[in-house]
């Protein structure tokens, strides 16, 4: 396990602060608290509800829906995360306020289970069509001739914002955005969700998992800012901050899922063998595991359950653990990993990556939903971002009209506003492309394109 000597004079997080359950909308800082339902559990109804997150039941997790056997997709693993990532605040909380006697007049274990259920269960709502191929899509067209025709039209740091799309920035822009009012989140729930609290523009410290990715656009810096400081989380550097310690539970409970979940559908599509799958968890599961018991179950879909559900709940108890070993370096920033990576599971989780990668990640069917995806999002970004702009900027034609009546009222009533750059433009688009479904988007592509 991960545990380094805390600088001393070194500035602490507190979690008062951290359990900030203000909203962005919030017009006094006297909060009215629902006794039977705290913000913390509004925050995951808000998710559960909102038109982005049911979205996800047509975005594919790794595999394309194939017709035989039912496989993840980004809503039932968002659920299976949020459940996970509920035993893990639980587990946290717990913790917390034994250490910290005096919260206990104000929080509950509760709530830091409904905070970190809730961010996992907003966790890949930025996420676009056809997953990493959809990303690249969406940053390859303003690399392209016609797109880096937009590149004199904005700042430096908007073009970074434009030619490195991310699904963790993008959520907490639709986290925030105009358009989805009724998803507006507490700034605990908003700090447990940002994986990576820097802009796209930001230095970066290679050693910081924190920063392997970022978090927010240009277009969120204000607010990020606001939120920051409002639970007074460490400053690293300009507009880039230590990671809310809650995050990394919702991390953890994303690498949990999609690696034991992911491992499961390539067996059950007969990608990796039960064998193969059967060693792994067996290794994590330990002691528990008993070759004897499991052969008295019948069916392999049981078998995989049974195995993974063990496996899970092991990877659970081993997470909570690392957080708690490590809860000042936490609350200090000196902790920058990713908590599975300090557990004794570590090692076969990193056994089972690798051969995922080989085996699954690398299958034929997920590399060609990744080429045709990225062809589809590609040629949509050109056919929108070419229209708006003709018709926001220059003279439209006939085509760009019509193109521009095919994007959704609110949308359109969006562009209707005075004053917006072409960064703001551009970005709307991105909106529009990345919220698609699979299906809907390859659907636009053929009307388009007249196929």
């Amino acid at each position: 396990m991960y545990v380094s000597e805390i600088p001393r004079n070194t500035y602490l997080m507190n979690w008062n602060h951290l359990l900030s359950s203000r909203r962005f909308s919030d017009k006094s800082p006297d909060i009215t608290h629902d006794k039977n339902r705290s913000r913390f559990e509004q925050d995951y109804d808000r998710v559960i509800f909102s038109q982005p997150f049911r979205k996800l039941q047509d975005k594919t997790q790794v595999f394309p829906l194939p017709e035989d056997d039912f496989v993840h997709t980004r809503l039932t693993h968002s659920l299976e995360v949020s459940s996970v990532g509920r035993s893990l605040g639980k587990n946290a909380g717990l913790f917390v306020l034994e250490k910290y006697p005096e919260l206990q007049e104000q929080f509950s274990t509760h709530d830091f289970g409904s905070i970190v259920a809730s961010a996992c269960l907003a966790h890949d709502i930025g996420n676009p069509p056809f997953g990493h191929a959809g990303e690249e899509g969406i940053s390859s067209f303003f690399k392209s001739e016609i797109g880096r025709g937009f590149e004199s039209k904005v700042t430096k740091e908007e073009w970074k914002d434009l030619t490195t799309f991310e699904g963790n920035a993008q959520g907490f822009r639709i986290l925030n955005s105009p358009l989805y009012r009724g998803t507006e989140l507490t700034f605990a729930t908003l700090g447990a969700f940002t994986k990576y609290p820097l802009s796209s523009s930001s230095e970066k410290e290679a050693e910081r998992k924190s920063q392997k990715k970022f978090g927010y656009y240009q277009s969120g810096q204000q607010r990020f800012a606001e939120m920051a400081t409002a639970m007074q989380l460490v400053e690293v550097s300009d507009h880039s901050w230590c990671r809310h310690p809650l995050a990394f539970l919702v991390e953890a409970a994303d690498d949990i899922c999609y690696t034991i979940i992911d491992l499961e559908d390539g067996c059950r599509l007969g990608l990796i063998s039960f064998d193969v799958y059967k060693d792994f968890l067996a290794q994590i599961i330990g002691s528990n595991f008993s070759e004897e018991k499991l052969e008295r179950v019948p069916s392999l879909n049981e078998k995989l359950g049974i195995m993974r559900a063990m496996a899970i709940t092991q990877l659970v108890i081993e997470s909570s653990s690392v957080f708690q070993d490590n809860e000042q370096h936490l609350l200090n920033g000196s902790f920058d990993k990713a908590l599975t990576h300090c557990t004794p599971s570590a090692r076969i989780l990193d056994d089972i990556s690798k051969v995922s990668v080989e085996k699954i990640y690398r299958s034929r069917p997920v590399l060609e939903k990744e080429a045709g995806g990225y062809e589809v999002i590609t040629k949509l970004m050109e056919a929108f971002c070419t229209a708006v702009y003709h018709c926001q900027f220059k003279k439209p034609q006939p085509r760009h009209k019509s193109l521009s009546r095919l994007l959704p009222q609110e949308y359109q009533l969006e562009f209707e506003k005075k004053g917006l750059s072409v960064y703001e433009s551009l970005q709307l688009v991105t909106d529009y492309i990345s919220s698609l479904t699979d299906r809907y988007a390859v659907s636009l592509y053929k009307i388009v394109y007249g196929l």
